[in-house]
């Protein structure tokens, strides 16, 4: 896989769970093909959105086994920890298992200097030889990456990228412009941003929604891509509200839910997270079935 490759959609997948908890790994595959056939660049299991924090190494890693024998797209496995040794550890299985890149989230609760943060990073990178994208999501983490921090980090051959879920677009504008000379990626990490990201220079998504509408997320980040802003903007204000809707509880609470609900596996979860609340559902079942309105109507238009 060349660095080149991060530019599309590369859906945030979820892992699907028995009623018992246990790892649904027929309904994984399936779940990986029909994202594939809907044209997304890649996939990216086992990071937040796929309970990455619920699951064993060996189920994390078996999880990554499974999707890469169900697909032809590139595989990038969710691989960080707080801890540098363990997320080494699972970055180097998550390769043998046959992963092509590595996504991996800033270390959280212990709050590294940036000093730390990147020590933390360029210890992997060195170890471990594929591209990899470095995530700042200081929601979840407690700690902002900050641009120079980013910057440096670009500097590494394999350190390929960066998912951007700060809400920051100011401070995502400057990565772009202070990486523009590197081979380095920029992504958005929030649905809600990715064209705007996409139109100060991102080349892509790594996307929840994109569980539930990859069609639709794919032709907003190509039509981008393409310079096609009137149409990418009519796609994200069509998907303005189900995005909204995806993060009304803890994502991947509303993602699982929608899932289901368009049959695509079912919408359990691994304690402590649990449903989505009962006053959620009715309006979340009202925008697919809008949604899929819109498309029944335009193709038989």
């Amino acid at each position: 896989m060349t660095t080149d490759q991060f530019r599309g959609v590369y859906p945030a997948m979820t892992t699907p769970f028995t009623s018992e908890g246990r790892i649904d790994f027929e309904q994984l595959q399936t779940d990986a093909r029909r994202l594939e056939n809907a044209g997304v660049s890649g996939l990216v299991p086992v990071g937040s959105t796929g309970e990455s924090a619920t699951l064993t190494h060996d189920e994390h890693v078996e999880v990554v086994e499974a999707v890469v024998s169900a697909v032809d797209v590139p595989v990038i496995a969710g691989s960080g920890s707080n801890s540098t040794r363990e997320a080494l550890e699972l970055s180097q299985r998550s390769v043998d298992a046959g992963a092509d890149a590595l996504l991996l989230i800033s270390p959280y609760y212990n709050k590294p200097e940036p000093a730390g943060m990147v020590d933390h990073y360029r210890t992997i990178a060195d170890e471990v030889d594929v591209p990899q994208i470095v995530y700042n999501v200081p929601s979840r983490t407690g700690r902002n990456m900050t641009v120079d921090t980013v910057v440096e980090l670009a500097g590494h051959e394999n350190i390929a990228g960066y998912k951007a879920a700060s809400g920051d677009l100011n401070q995502i504008s400057e990565v772009v412009e202070r990486t523009r000379d590197e081979d380095f990626s920029v992504l958005s990490g929030d649905d809600g941003l990715t064209l705007p990201v996409l139109s100060v220079g991102g080349t892509g998504t790594i996307s929840v929604v994109a569980n539930v509408e990859p069609e639709r997320t794919v032709e907003l980040v190509q039509a981008a891509l393409d310079d096609d802003y009137a149409r990418a903007r009519e796609i994200h204000h069509e998907l303005g509200e189900l995005v909204r809707q995806l993060f009304v509880e803890t994502n991947p609470i509303p993602v699982k839910e929608a899932m289901e609900m368009r049959g695509y596996g079912p919408a359990d979860l691994r304690a402590p997270l649990t449903r989505l609340s009962e006053q959620h559902r009715e309006r979340l079942q009202e925008l697919l079935d809008d949604l899929q309105r819109r498309e029944a109507e335009a193709t038989s238009g």
